[in-house]
């Protein structure tokens, strides 16, 4: 059975996208930028992202618990170490699959970092 999961983008249905989709088990977090937080640093807009990402996991029922695979998009390659921090904050003992890399923009030009997730929910008992 298939979920759609809202971030309330009124983009959603024009663009044609959800924030989440869960899939049986699987829980696909599509790019999340730090929407409220266009002018923070990085470190703030990647609290803000995962502050976004743990609102769609638990409509997903899922938590940063289940996460299987992070990726980071950045804007600026000095930005890695805040970033990374604030990723180990919430994956230091989960320790998911990474990827971090450098790209020349984004959909707004104030964000320094987008990122995704998927999680896999574990069967129950």
């Amino acid at each position: 059975m298939r979920q759609n999961i809202s971030g309330g983008s009124p983009f959603e249905p024009i663009i044609g996208f959800s924030r989440a989709v869960r899939v049986g088990k699987a829980v696909h977090l599509a790019g999340t930028g730090p929407v409220g937080a266009d002018d923070a640093s990085a470190e703030a807009q990647t609290r803000r992202i995962f502050s976004i990402a743990a609102e769609a996991l638990a409509k997903a029922a899922a938590s940063f618990g289940d996460v299987v695979r992070t990726r980071m998009y950045l804007t600026h390659v000095e930005d890695w170490e805040a970033v990374g921090r604030v990723h180990g904050e919430f994956f230091g003992v989960i320790r998911p699959p990474a990827t971090m890399v450098v790209v020349a923009a984004l959909l707004n030009p104030a964000w320094r970092i987008e990122m995704e997730f998927e999680a896999v929910i574990p069967d129950a008992g």
